[in-house]
């Protein structure tokens, strides 16, 4: 008994940790688009600056997992708790590489006055930050339903990135002097793009360690 509740507790301090690396993904997020919105060159730096304790978190949890693994050679539900922490922290930290790439894009804009206010670019990053809070919180509950419902919602970051991509087609093909400027905000709606992938992927996982099965959402 004492061993399983030891086991227990290291599996509780994974989640915890894998918790709190998903909040620092989360507001690296909300900053990087802000910083663009906002063409805050020291808010993006920071968002920069951030990765590293966000990259040491996501090997932590890895090293932890596979510690685990060998050393309590979990089966059923236990090691899919494990598996599916791994991927996510996995996932997590892919994100947090396309909020630095957002941030890179307000240092290199940052001398440039924008064509347009930014409109649908900040309504995109709502959405997959949203989306990224509440996989978590569908992660705590292991909740199956909730993280189908999630992933879901990545049509609508779909639909959006086609009309930010349409958009910007046309500026670029209007005024050739924009196309520095217009690539760079069609990179960053892709990286949000991409973004809303990962949270799908989180999601996949979710299911599968409440199911144990792996599928395919929003296909």
């Amino acid at each position: 008994m004492a061993v399983r509740n030891q086991f227990d507790e290291q599996l509780q301090s994974l989640h915890h940790q894998l918790l709190t690396m998903g909040m620092l993904v989360e507001e690296a997020l909300y900053q990087a688009v802000k910083s663009l919105v906002d063409k805050n060159v020291k808010l993006a730096q920071e968002v920069i600056d951030g990765d590293r304790e966000i990259n040491e978190a996501e090997m932590d949890i890895e090293k932890k997992c596979f510690t685990l693994i060998a050393l309590q050679q979990p089966v059923g539900s236990d090691l899919r708790r494990i598996a599916t922490t791994l991927k996510v922290s996995t996932d997590l930290e892919r994100i947090a590489d396309h909020a630095v790439s957002i941030a890179k894009t307000t240092v290199r804009l940052q001398s440039e006055v924008y064509a347009k206010p930014l409109i649908d670019i900040p309504k995109m990053g709502k959405l997959v930050q949203g989306m990224v809070r509440d996989a978590l919180d569908a992660y705590i509950k292991m909740d199956k339903d909730e993280a189908r419902n999630i992933a879901n919602r990545d049509d609508e970051i779909d639909a959006l990135y086609k009309q930010i991509f349409t958009e910007l087609i046309g500026l670029m093909t209007q005024d050739r002097s924009l196309i520095h400027q217009a690539t760079h905000l069609l990179l960053t709606a892709q990286y949000l793009e991409r973004i809303g992938d990962y949270v799908t992927n989180i999601c996949e996982w979710i299911v599968y360690m409440d199911s144990g099965k792996k599928v395919e959402l929003n296909q």
